[in-house]
């Protein structure tokens, strides 16, 4: 993995979207052989940044320095020729090739101008070996978890020997034993020359790999030097000008007597079966398990996303079976899914709109949108969860956090019973994440039974009133709020220790 570094001197970078300024004469630079972290709040103009270093848009003003000399990168692939890779926050992958066809898009080995699929498929397990990661060369990508998905977008940087690769929130879908095997590939990089520009929402990820660490506030650089000078507290407070409060609200315990809102008896799909489940009124009950252990699969069922094969589903203490989203939504049944992109908005469609998306039969009538009443009831629900700017603008105009906000504020039009939140705060920055914690606690103290799923440990053990574990599409252990604690919950979804016979 050895390769020649890249040094990397951003000056006076400023770029604008209409009337929004996403970057203020920013600097910023990479030294050859390391590891350089850009945080701040979403919003804060980290990704407008890397999205400039690797010429996917053009900046309006500074200029771009490699290995001493200026130049202009106009496109990704003018990006490439200089030596810069990313590997975007979003994934961008083609469902119906395989992984190895992906990570080798375009770039593939050619015998007599023929794709060699035995050099390509050679290629690829070397590159799949040396990061660590394993999934077969001949998986299609669609048939691939989220996890996995991101792990063929990393090898496919990799694979173009970059000298500076451009990291956006690169371990937010990967699971704490994929994340370490990241770090470690992160760190062979660096040993190896090359040059990692790192933005992350994890504060401990980056205060573990990066060597210097950069924080942007408002489009601006507010704080730059070695991470061994920082902590996750003096990053937070730059991050958002001013010290943090306690990380997660104060959790209202459920009546004793509340009724249960959501139930699951011996319920089974693709990827669970056997499991049995009670949410009840104004109670938050964590689902904890590793990636691949069946909870999304669990919720999209519950919702009628996917099917059920077999057992009872009650919402209210009556029998339901819902034929889809739509279906479960007239039941008082909704889901903030975990790819807000692929599954929760309409990037295109205006901010408003994806706020009413699911709730228009209360503004229309004989086919018509009361729009006026529509855009104050949007407003209302958008200053709910605290998302500012116009009705107007797409979705896609917002920051990450916001976007993941508008799910929220659409859930508050439609008002239901049961809410089911599958990775609510993945890749959000720790002010809105906070704002999400409140939201949840909020809506569970008003009453709704909530269903979170979470792979960050912390909000599971920090939230939840009951969790449950989650292990091979089964639910394998319970734990009451006296009982919660980590040790418990990691004993519970990675299964516990093989028997000295069994060794």
């Amino acid at each position: 993995m050895e390769a020649a570094g890249l040094e990397l001197d951003a000056e006076a970078i400023s770029k604008h979207f209409g009337e929004t300024r996403a970057l203020s004469d920013v600097s910023l630079s990479v030294r050859a052989g390391s590891v350089h972290a850009l945080v701040g709040e979403n919003g804060a103009g980290k990704s407008t940044l890397g999205r400039i270093i690797a010429g996917i848009i053009r900046a309006d003003a500074g200029r771009l320095i490699v290995d001493g000399n200026e130049t202009a990168i106009h496109s990704p692939r003018g990006a490439l020729d200089l030596g810069i890779a990313s590997i975007a926050q979003e994934l961008a992958l083609v469902p119906a090739l395989s992984a190895a066809e992906n990570v080798l898009l375009g770039v593939e080995p050619r015998r007599l101008g023929i794709v060699d699929r035995r050099r390509m498929r050679a290629t690829y397990d070397g590159l799949a070996g040396a990061a660590g990661f394993d999934i077969a060369a001949d998986r299609p990508v669609a048939s691939l978890a989220i996890a996995e998905q991101q792990q063929v977008e990393i090898l496919r940087a990799l694979s173009r020997n970059a000298r500076l690769i451009v990291m956006d929130e690169p371990t937010a879908r990967l699971s704490s034993t994929e994340t370490d095997k990241l770090h470690a590939v992160i760190r062979n990089l660096r040993a190896g020359g090359r040059s990692v520009l790192l933005i992350s929402h994890f504060l401990a990820e980056v205060l573990a790999v990066a060597d210097e660490v950069t924080v942007l506030r408002d489009g601006r650089v507010v704080r730059h030097g070695p991470t061994a000078g920082e902590s996750e507290a003096s990053l937070i407070e730059a991050m958002l000008g001013r010290k943090m409060g306690a990380q997660f609200p104060v959790r209202r315990q459920p009546a004793s007597d509340a009724p249960v809102v959501l139930r699951a008896t011996d319920l089974s799909g693709h990827g669970f079966g056997g499991v049995s489940l009670a949410v009840r009124a104004g109670e938050l009950v964590g689902l904890a398990g590793l990636v691949g252990a069946g909870r999304t699969e669990l919720g999209r069922a519950l919702v009628g996303a996917a099917p059920v094969t077999s057992g009872r589903l009650e919402i209210g203490g009556r029998s339901v079976s819902f034929a889809s989203p739509r279906h479960a939504l007239r039941q008082g049944v909704f889901m903030i899914p975990e790819s807000r992109r692929e599954q929760g908005l309409f990037y295109l469609r205006s901010i408003g709109q994806n706020v009413t998306m699911a709730s228009l039969p209360e503004f229309s009538r004989l086919g018509f949108v009361a729009t006026a009443r529509e855009g104050r009831a949007a407003a209302a629900a958008l200053e709910r969860v605290n998302v500012s700017g116009g009705l107007a603008a797409p979705a896609a105009t917002l920051s990450g956090g916001n976007q993941q906000k508008l799910l929220f504020a659409r859930s508050m039009l439609v008002r239901p019973r049961a809410l089911i939140a599958d990775e609510p705060t993945r890749g959000v920055d720790v002010g809105a994440r906070r704002q999400i914690y409140d939201l949840l606690t909020e809506l569970a103290a008003a009453g709704m039974a909530i269903l979170l799923i979470s792979s960050e440990m912390e909000e599971i053990l920090g939230l939840s009133h009951r969790v449950l574990a989650m292990r091979a599409g089964r639910l394998v252990a319970e734990l009451r709020a006296e009982e919660i604690n980590e040790p418990a919950v990691l004993r519970a979804i990675f299964g516990p220790p093989p028997t000295k016979e069994a060794a």
